[in-house]
């Protein structure tokens, strides 16, 4: 009774996580095509024609960019996509042409079941109209993915707390981002707190709430202008062995290639 984990692409070109049980395949966000999302689902051994439902954070394009041709394209059954009504506003999910496919409401902070598993969207700073993220359990573990936000609330580090798996944005050096090339309005953007979280935030989370349960913490949505993966690396890997955390495992996700699958259970 496992759960498996992909995160297939994570970046600002494109977003998608998997997340399969023995009878449940989920997908948590997609801005891949179909071609890159089977090619991608093919290297870890899963069908996307298996797909059971999408959980959409929010509804910026990075994020849902795919969506509508995965509904659309749908060659077996209707699929599933639970967004919030703040992101169904966003992405004008009620305008997507639909082969059986459902969109379904969901509410933030309160847990659903599907299929064989519990999911739990609970709310995050952001700039969109109703983000959240994700946790899904199955069999008493739990899987979560926490990208897109400018800080780590308190109510969100306890949503993320007793995780197995954690993906956690670490998406810029905030020397980096500062040094850039982008408009100033861009960085602050970036840098506020409904932005995104920076490796020195990432870090500090660490040190001071990260609860350390989880066996495995994939960094994820890394900016390829703004950060470098070692530079992610190693602010965490220094975080995590000065709470004497250092036997987790730490992976980080890319932008052109699935992360090999995690199970666990």
């Amino acid at each position: 009774m496992s759960i498996r984990i992909s995160v297939l692409g994570s970046g600002s070109r494109g977003n998608a996580t998997f997340v399969g049980t023995e009878s449940t395949r989920l997908l948590i966000d997609c801005d891949l095509g179909p071609r890159i999302l089977r090619k991608r689902m093919n290297l870890i051994g899963e069908d996307p024609d298996a797909l059971d439902a999408v959980l959409v954070t929010h509804e910026h394009s990075d994020h849902v960019g795919g969506l509508r041709s995965l509904l659309k394209t749908r060659r077996s059954r209707g699929l599933e996509a639970f967004m919030t009504c703040g992101t169904i506003d966003g992405c004008r999910a009620d305008s997507f042409e639909m082969n059986g496919s459902a969109i379904v409401p969901v509410i933030p902070d309160r847990a659903f079941s599907f299929n064989d598993v519990e999911i739990e969207p609970f709310s995050i700073p952001h700039d969109a109209q109703q983000p959240v993220g994700f946790s899904v359990r199955h069999n008493g573990m739990k899987v979560t993915q926490l990208t897109d936000l400018g800080w780590i609330p308190d109510d969100v580090a306890d949503a993320v707390s007793a995780s197995d798996v954690l993906v956690l944005e670490s998406n810029h050096d905030l020397d980096m981002l500062r040094m850039g090339g982008y408009p100033w309005s861009l960085k602050e953007r970036l840098m506020g707190r409904n932005g995104h979280l920076s490796n020195a935030a990432v870090s500090q989370f660490i040190s001071e709430r990260y609860d350390g349960m989880a066996s495995n913490l994939v960094l994820a949505h890394l900016s390829s202008r703004n950060n470098h993966p070692a530079i992610a690396e190693l602010e965490a890997r220094q975080a995590l062995e000065s709470r004497g955390f250092d036997g987790s495992t730490l992976s980080l996700a890319s932008q052109d290639d699935p992360t090999v699958p995690i199970e666990i259970g």
